[in-house]
């Protein structure tokens, strides 16, 4: 039988069809999303002051008597109510506005409180537009108010209203999954209480405990959800590809012909791969290394691995730069094999995505690299072993999952990210897959070098720019990073691009690339890039992540003051890649100390994972997962940098759980399986 709280919220009296309307905006559909709409801040107005101590600008409740009511109708239309009141010290006016209900309860000697922001016009108090309880009741002062999230047509005191209505007429005690003696264990209070005193709390310290519940359920349910995908898909069969000596003499055969030698880091990646990929267990594999640290070759190997043993092979790119990029670099490493590679995009022709189709459904297609194009239902696979995705944050688990689905058995399948994660967070936030380290560069590689100027001096870097172009070099100048809006970002792109056209570097071949060009478009440019054509390229941050041209050195970041450490890290990534010494410019404005900070940091390290755990302290989680598809993304209350321990203490005890009971079979685990499956789907969609 459905729940209440399952039902759509318009079963609360005063919420009818627009209003509902209303409501959907913001992602509440049913009683339980509204329950789980918590306030963004509170305004403690439980104390009363003394009209006579009340100071300029200062919010506060003030309560006295009605000794005189003033009515004025400047225009029609608008009603404007002048009270004064009286509490034995002073006197002080409200000033309300249009408001029938309050003018038909106005009479003289009544007791009134007031809560505002107060000012003293002639040393007399004024509130204007306060909010007003009448003798003893106390919904809007003497409490502590909650303050929710908003949008377009509705209001606070509209939720205020519903919530107290569900907590007064229905029972929200059935939303409690964790039994007596797991919260006893862990010291949690009860789910019922910290769903009210997050919304109506009468203390401070009542509001923490709250919070603590919540975040945990937040962190546990995320934590115990990857767990659980995670056994799913081991207990699912999977392909045991072959580890003959035959099959070992070829890997070491194709690794030996590679044109650089395998660093140790790499090395050991690729055993772990390939004892992962030879055992009839799925694989679900992050490789995690810094930019430059040649993850590209590991996906390689694997995919040789899978194809020397009869079976395809699928590698999915954020970007169609990047899978064009790939398609030409396994051209290359494959060029002394029989393997048969394809390139599938959203920009490939409609008669060469039939052709794609054909060859992969009937097995001539051995390696096929693509975009989101990949995932769509026409792709069909003759023999798909294994599946690698590039740079992970930008894929769903859903889309992950997708190409999982396509085939009779649980491939496996290998995630490549170059954005450095903590270690401690990485087991925590990747609780799906096992995780690899590429902790070590090639050899022989040239540390870029990084310095940061203010933006007065950008003409002394762009003289240095033509410096390294008379050598022969390229540069990338990337614009400032405007979070409100992509349109934003071209419009200062396509600003900086004409200025410098016309004046410092007048008579040198530029070009500028942005997200919103058409595929084709900017592959043209990236190929003129690659090839020599263009010396500057300005662009927005689409080239952060995995363009690869060794001949460019420089790398100007406009406004690096408005990027996270890790994000200028992944963009100077994109130089550096060749035999040339390569530089990373920071043009940079403001005074304060945490910027001066950010700019020392990226100057004094090249290691990834330092700076990402520096930004981490730094700013937060968000310039890893704000903008991510992750289930981090959809916490209501938990925030990484400032719950760690919470995080923590919800992942020990999922781990807990899971060990003991990894179908959640068990009578006290249940419910855990009831809530997981009704929230965890919400966390990851």
């Amino acid at each position: 039988m459905k729940s209440k709280l399952d039902l759509e919220i318009d079963i609360i009296p005063g919420i009818g069809p627009k209003k509902k309307t209303v409501y959907y905006k913001r992602g509440i559909k049913t009683i339980k999303d509204l329950l789980m709409h918590y306030p963004m801040r509170y305004e403690d107005r439980r104390h009363f002051k003394k009209i006579a101590d009340v100071h300029f600008e200062e919010k506060v409740c003030i309560e006295g008597k009605i000794i005189s009511v003033d009515v004025k109708k400047p225009k029609k239309n608008m009603v404007i109510l002048r009270i004064c009141i009286y509490d034995n010290t002073q006197k002080a006016f409200l000033t309300v506005f249009n408001n029938p209900y309050i003018q038909s309860q106005l009479t003289i000697g009544r007791t009134i409180k007031a809560y505002g922001t107060a000012k003293r016009i002639n040393g007399i108090c004024n509130i204007s537009a306060p909010e007003i309880d009448f003798d003893n009741y106390s919904k809007k002062t003497g409490i502590i108010y909650p303050v929710y999230p908003l949008t377009r047509g509705l209001f606070n005191d509209e939720i205020i209203k519903s919530i107290k209505w569900i907590l007064q007429s229905l029972n929200i005690k059935e939303l409690e999954y964790l039994n007596s003696k797991y919260r006893q264990q862990l010291r949690l209070c009860e789910l019922d209480d910290a769903i009210k005193n997050i919304h109506f709390p009468k203390d401070p310290l009542l509001i923490k405990v709250a919070k603590f519940r919540l975040v945990f359920d937040e962190f546990f349910l995320l934590n115990i959800g990857l767990s659980s995908i995670k056994h799913g898909l081991v207990k699912e069969p999977g392909i045991k590809h072959e580890s003959s000596e035959e099959t070992k003499s070829k890997i070491e055969a194709f690794v030996e012909e590679l044109p650089f030698e395998l660093t140790k880091a790499q090395s050991k990646v690729m055993q772990e791969i390939i004892d992962d990929m030879a055992s009839d267990k799925p694989m679900q594999r992050l490789v995690q290394g810094d930019v430059g640290s040649g993850k590209t070759v590991i996906a390689m190997i694997a995919a040789y691995y899978a194809y020397i043993n009869g079976y395809q092979c699928a590698l999915m790119a954020p970007t169609e730069i990047l899978a064009k990029q790939h398609y030409n670099n396994f051209l290359d490493i494959f060029k002394n094999t029989n393997a048969e590679i394809r390139l599938l995009t959203g920009s490939t022709t409609a008669k060469s995505k039939r052709t794609v189709y054909e060859e992969l459904l009937n097995g001539s297609c051995d390696i096929v690299i693509g975009t989101h194009a990949l995932i769509e239902d026409k792709v069909k696979f003759n023999n798909l072993s294994l599946v690698i995705t590039d740079e992970q944050h930008r894929f769903g688990v859903r889309q992950r999952s997708k190409l999982l689905l396509k085939n009779h058995l649980t491939v496996d399948m290998l995630v490549m990210t170059a954005t450095p994660i903590p270690r401690t967070l990485a087991f925590i936030l990747h609780g799906d897959l096992d995780i690899s380290v590429i902790d070590q560069m090639p050899s022989g590689r040239k540390p870029i070098k990084t310095f940061a100027s203010k933006k007065q001096e950008a003409n002394k870097v762009y003289d240095f720019a033509k410096q390294e172009i008379a050598l022969g070099r390229q540069i990338y100048i990337v614009c400032p990073l405007i979070e409100e809006s992509e349109n934003l970002d071209i419009q200062a792109a396509n600003e900086l691009f004409e200025k410098l056209s016309e004046s410092v570097f007048k008579g040198y071949k530029l070009a500028l690339l942005h997200g919103k060009m058409k595929a084709q478009e900017k592959q043209e440019i990236m190929d003129a890039f690659s090839s020599g054509r263009i010396d500057i390229l300005i662009s927005t941050t689409v080239i952060e992540v995995g363009v690869n041209v060794p001949n460019s050195s420089v790398m100007i970041i406009q406004d690096a003051q408005r990027f996270g450490l890790s994000q200028l890290h992944q963009l100077r990534g994109r130089v550096g890649r060749g035999e040339y010494q390569s530089y990373c410019v920071l043009l940079y404005e403001g005074k304060n100390k945490y910027i001066e900070q950010r700019m020392k940091i990226m100057q004094n390290s090249n290691d990834g994972f330092e700076i990402s755990q520096k930004d981490l302290e730094l700013r937060g989680p968000g310039e890893y997962f704000g903008t991510r598809q992750h289930g981090l993304d959809n916490f209501k209350l938990a925030d990484i940098s400032k719950h760690i321990s919470i995080l923590n203490l919800a992942k020990d005890f999922a781990d807990e759980v899971m060990s003991e009971d990894p179908e959640l079979k068990n009578e006290e685990n249940k419910a855990i399986k009831i809530e997981l499956d009704k929230r965890f789907n919400k966390f990851m969609g």
